[in-house]
């Protein structure tokens, strides 16, 4: 296998669409460092495992030897990217903006490498582009294109408005691999549009396409829906290492080898081998231990990986979560989302209402293992729910 085929099975592991993969390997035949682009704006700091799929096939490309850019879309933050959206997105001021950048590359350098990623800034160059220069910009694309986009088709057959500023987020987007000069970006499938859009805006300013690798979205822990933080589908990457390990190893037995393929960084061979064993009979719970304390080396350390299977006798302990805990089903009965009080009774973790009351009153109930400071409502989703030190139970809420 030449080295550009052996380059290509690894971009190509896990990756929904590369367009086109033609040019991709003219440019891997290049044999120089590629640029590659990613771009994230800072509006969410906490990040999750569905957000580091792409971020997993940066460092994949890193250890290939091509130059990286971390892109933080202060710039395009401060717009609200409109993908996927309903209405409006409320713009981030520009102190969030920096919060959460700051947030954001404490977390990606977990994955990383640090000395060989550029972290750059979309204001570096949009900051200096002149009113005429954005107007240049717009006349680019026209409001048809636009509107090919579903979200804003959606909502302009639906009589919703669309604010003029939200058609310039995919342009800014696309103007930063004008002014990055990037060989590749990389995006989930739901930025298909932004993605081309870099490539139509490169020809448009007479330089090179980039091309585009788009990555699926991350199924959550109950198998059907994306992994979202508000579905309750999700595996935090600053969650306490117990959190993690009993997440990952209570998912569904069908998602194994998906979050093996984008999640982690063995080797496809061995996964097929891991495959095999099971099955021929390994018990899969062995298998997702071992992918479970990947992760969490990765995110914590080896001596977290190592001990966050211990659970803690009839005491729960922050961080350490038993082994074997009961999911308990429990019906919103029609309703977008239900108290927590009613949750802990209906799924028998209290004795009584009363108790479930006075259990939130007195702050001792835990939701993924975060205190709970007041009255709260849950919608549909999964939950770790605790009351007290020693009830404790997944919950899903259906």
């Amino acid at each position: 296998m030449s080295d550009v085929q052996a380059a290509l099975e690894i971009i190509k592991r896990g990756a929904d669409e590369i367009l086109p993969e033609a040019e991709l390997i003219e440019k891997l035949e290049l044999g120089r460092p590629l640029v590659v682009k990613a771009g994230f704006d800072p509006t969410a700091p906490d990040l999750h495992l569905g957000h580091t799929v792409v971020i997993n096939k940066l460092r994949q490309l890193q250890d290939l030897g091509h130059e990286v850019h971390f892109l933080i879309g202060d710039f395009t933050g401060m717009i609200g990217d409109p993908t996927g959206k309903s209405a409006t997105r409320p713009p981030l001021t520009e102190a969030q903006v920096a919060e959460n950048a700051k947030t954001y590359q404490n977390q990606v350098f977990k994955i990383l490498d640090p000395a060989k990623t550029k972290v750059r800034f979309n204001s570096e160059w949009m900051s200096k582009l002149s009113a005429a220069d954005m107007i240049a910009l717009a006349g680019k694309q026209s409001v048809a294109r636009m509107l090919e986009r579903d979200d804003f088709k959606k909502r302009f057959k639906g009589n919703q408005s669309i604010s003029i500023h939200e058609f310039l987020y995919p342009l800014v987007q696309g103007y930063d691999s004008v002014a990055m000069e990037a060989d590749i970006e990389l995006g989930g499938t739901d930025q298909r549009f932004n993605l081309l859009m870099g490539r139509e805006l490169q020809k448009a300013y007479g330089k090179a396409q980039q091309v585009t690798i788009m990555m699926p979205l991350l199924e959550g822990l109950d198998g059907v829906q994306k992994m979202s933080k508000s579905l309750g589908n999700y595996v935090g990457i600053d969650e306490a290492p117990g959190v993690m390990f009993q997440k990952l190893v209570s998912m569904p037995d069908d998602l194994i080898w998906r979050y093996f393929e984008l999640l982690s960084f063995r080797s496809l061979d061995e996964i097929a081998r891991l495959k095999a064993d099971v099955e021929n009979g390994a018990n899969p719970r062995d298998v997702k231990m071992m992918l479970a304390r990947e992760l969490i080396e990765r995110f914590h350390d080896a001596e977290a990986a190592a001990n966050a299977h211990k659970g803690s006798g009839n005491v729960i302990k922050d961080g350490e979560i038993p082994d074997d805990i009961d999911e308990v089903e429990v019906s919103l009965e029609g309703s977008d989302e239900m108290p927590l009080t009613a949750i802990l009774n209906k799924a028998g973790l209290t004795a009584n209402a009363a108790a479930a009351r006075d259990v939130v009153k007195n702050k001792r109930a835990k939701i993924d293992q975060q205190p709970i400071e007041g009255p709260v409502a849950l919608s549909a989703g999964r939950y770790l729910i605790q009351a007290g030190k020693k009830k404790i139970a997944w919950v899903v809420l259906k």
